[in-house]
């Protein structure tokens, strides 16, 4: 019997299952551009989004608490799935060159992260946390699945929402520790930032029916793009202060929100007196106004607690007038808005004197303003005494009420 030939066959490689199948593996294992996507993230993923859904819709009182556990574990391996796959792939990617811009990206931020555990524990756990978040949600977005998608976002904003408002509380609470005036100026930015964040970034993805709240972000908007001055910047962060009154009433306190408005004030007063263009102070001036009107509105006004009752004694007067200057409105607008600046100036005068000297830059440019407002009128810095005149030392203010001596 003749023993046939057996030939050797050839395959095309790209074209088998197997390979096919290796490929597929490959591209879900490796990541991309479009962020972080693989099998066993995909997995914890599911996990949480099923355990979250669990833990919401358990009503008996037993088993809410068993629900709400099984959420936490699965959420806690859920995130150290990111963070291993942080470690294992994008890591060794970047160390050979493989990494592509938003892998880079991606492990800079990390590091950013990982150094805060240095000086606090607690604010790395919470950074960490929002980073792993990010990435992810980044990543669902790309994968466009409109359910997943709408799945992910109820328990992304659940979990973006209790993070920030506990790293305002954590902020608040520092801040009230003994700082240094470095310190104390790295916590204020750091609430300002996180308040900006989250505007930016959550908000956005919520449904917003107040329509304050709507108006307040659509004045934060329009300094959203374009290269912001000093006045700019200021102004924005008092927008911020605003709408944290609505949205982190017991995360950022009104005393630590107070404390926020007087260097907001502080540093609109020395921005006026520092800067040589005219422009510039005006509208800093201008910026200073509307920011003592909100700082009495929206926080002052609202007030419970008072060091001193003389301090609400003072407020409390200062409200009557503005009371009676709003009466007027209707007279004439102009009168109004003259009369209301003279009012702020006066009622900001009357804080800043008990310092003494150490306003006397922003006292003097108040002074001005009110004598061309018609409020004080300026004087010689000389007197008649008989048939002789006294040349005085020169006076620092120059300016005041009523007649000269």
């Amino acid at each position: 019997m003749e023993a046939r030939e057996k030939s050797l066959r050839i395959y095309d490689t790209k074209r088998t299952f197997f390979s096919k199948l290796s490929s597929t593996f490959t591209k879900i294992l490796t990541p991309t551009k479009a962020g972080i996507n693989n099998l066993l993230i995909g997995m914890k993923r599911s996990s949480v989004l099923k355990s979250y859904t669990q833990s919401i819709e358990c009503k008996e009182e037993e088993k809410k608490d068993a629900a709400n556990k099984k959420f936490e574990e699965s959420y806690s391996l859920y995130l150290e799935a990111i963070d291993q796959l942080v470690i294992d792939t994008i890591y060794k990617r970047v160390k050979t060159n493989a990494a592509t811009d938003f892998e880079k990206d991606a492990l800079s931020k990390y590091y950013n992260v990982i150094h805060l555990k240095e000086n606090d524990e607690l604010e790395y756990k919470l950074r960490k946390q929002k980073y792993l978040l990010e990435l992810d949600y980044n990543n669902v977005k790309e994968m466009k699945k409109q359910k997943l998608q709408d799945s992910y976002n109820e328990l992304y904003l659940y979990e973006m929402e209790q993070i920030f408002k506990r790293l305002l509380k954590h902020y608040s609470m520092k801040l009230s520790e003994r700082l240094t005036p470095i310190q104390k100026e790295e916590m204020y930015d750091k609430i300002f930032d996180t308040l900006e964040d989250y505007i930016t970034n959550i908000l956005p993805l919520k449904e917003v029916t107040d329509p304050e709240l709507i108006k307040q972000c659509s004045l934060f908007e329009t300094y959203e793009v374009g290269k912001l001055d000093q006045v700019d910047m200021l102004d924005k962060r008092m927008i911020l202060l605003g709408i944290s009154r609505k949205l982190f009433v017991h995360s950022l306190p009104l005393i630590v929100a107070e404390k926020c408005y007087i260097k907001l004030l502080r540093d609109t007063r020395n921005l006026i007196v520092d800067t040589k263009i005219p422009r510039k102070r005006e509208n800093a001036y201008q910026l200073l106004l509307r920011m003592f009107e909100q700082y009495n509105n929206k926080l002052l006004a609202v007030k419970i607690y008072w060091d001193k009752p003389e301090q609400k004694n003072e407020y409390m007067k200062f409200s009557e007038k503005c009371k009676a200057l709003e009466a007027t409105r209707e007279n004439g607008l102009k009168n109004y808005e003259i009369n209301k600046q003279i009012l702020y100036i006066r009622e900001d005068m009357r804080k800043l004197e008990k310092y003494n000297d150490k306003y006397f830059r922003i006292l003097q440019y108040y002074r001005n303003r009110l004598v061309n407002l018609g409020d004080m009128r300026a004087v010689k810095n000389s007197c008649k005494t008989g048939r002789y005149k006294v040349m005085k030392d020169r006076v620092r203010k120059g300016i005041i009420d009523g007649a000269a001596c």
